[in-house]
């Protein structure tokens, strides 16, 4: 990565932080303004995701910084953890340890090496086929049949989102993007689905009247998804700069990735709801574990490398 192609970034990092630091100041503001319970809850949420937001960035900068391999090994390390909170939460069998150890230390690893190699149609292939034929033989070899079906799907599952989904996101840093450095991509996908997810929220706050799904995530409002879609659909169009993308081509690329995160929110709302679970942990002081800050990636992440890959890549 030569000092050309790291000149935006820099930029691009310091209007974040600058925007952090508006946030930061507004939710302590609000702080102290706003009295009423439910009022004060709300601020703490915002707050949370402000802090949560702090901490991605920073380290999102020094992967940046550091290249391709530090990019790698965040990712595969926020996969890890995705992973654990999935299985620890989902109930599991002792005859399933086998196929969950294969999904820790043998796939997982081997995805993100296809990632350092560049190795575009295996990465796409390893896990939904190998990995998903390899792990039900694993858990059948211990023969016990109870419920097999449904175990055997949770570890399958959990390793397409918290591994293969997440995956996508650094294997952006493989595309031939014609002169436009990579990373800017990551970027893109990256601001594009978190600001969603934090416009959505102060959307449905000030906005929201009607619920988008009540029984799956009641917080969630249609007035919430349009207002906040927009706004972050809008902010990628700015973005296009960065991209090999046109300013209308951006847009179209920004709104895959709301409508994709809102829709990866959603379902992993309807999992926690169907396991009884609030969070998927507590990695992030008052806003849960690594899966609820990517639970909007695991679906976006994918979209946008395959309609790069396919549109916009030699």
């Amino acid at each position: 990565m030569n000092i050309s192609s790291l000149e935006p970034m820099h930029l691009l990092l310091a209007g974040v932080v600058v925007l952090l630091l508006v946030a930061s100041l507004a939710g302590w503001a609000l702080s102290h303004r706003i009295t009423g319970d439910a009022g004060q809850e709300t601020v703490r949420n915002l707050n949370a995701r402000i802090k949560a937001w702090w901490v991605m960035v920073a380290i999102f900068a020094v992967a940046f910084v550091a290249g391709k391999g530090v990019t790698i090994i965040l990712f595969a390390a926020v996969s890890f953890y995705c992973l654990r909170e999935f299985y620890s939460i989902t109930p599991t069998h002792p005859s399933d340890h086998a196929a969950m150890a294969a999904a820790f230390y043998i796939f997982l690893p081997l995805q993100y090496w296809l990632v350092w190699i560049d190795w575009v149609t295996m990465l796409t292939i390893l896990i939904p086929v190998y990995a998903f034929l390899a792990l039900p033989v694993l858990s059948m070899l211990k023969g016990v049949t109870a419920d097999y079906l449904q175990r055997v799907s949770k570890i399958q599952w959990g390793l397409m989102l918290g591994v293969f989904c997440v995956s996508h996101a650094p294997a952006l840093l493989m595309l031939d993007l014609g002169g436009h450095p990579p990373v800017n991509l990551l970027f893109f996908l990256i601001t594009v689905v978190q600001l969603s997810d934090v416009l959505q929220y102060v959307a449905g706050k000030l906005f929201g009247r009607t619920k988008l799904a009540p029984n799956v995530s009641p917080s969630k409002t249609v007035e919430g998804l349009v207002i906040g879609g927009l706004a972050a659909t809008a902010v990628g169009a700015g973005l296009w700069w960065i991209t090999p993308f046109e300013p209308h081509e951006a847009a179209i690329m920004a709104f895959a990735i709301v409508v994709a995160g809102a829709l990866g929110g959603l379902v992993l709302s309807a999992v926690k709801r169907s396991l009884g679970a609030k969070d998927w942990g507590v990695m992030i002081q008052g806003h849960g574990g690594a899966l609820d800050r990517m639970d909007s990636v695991t679906f976006a992440a994918p979209l946008f490398f395959h309609l790069t890959h396919y549109f916009f890549a030699n």
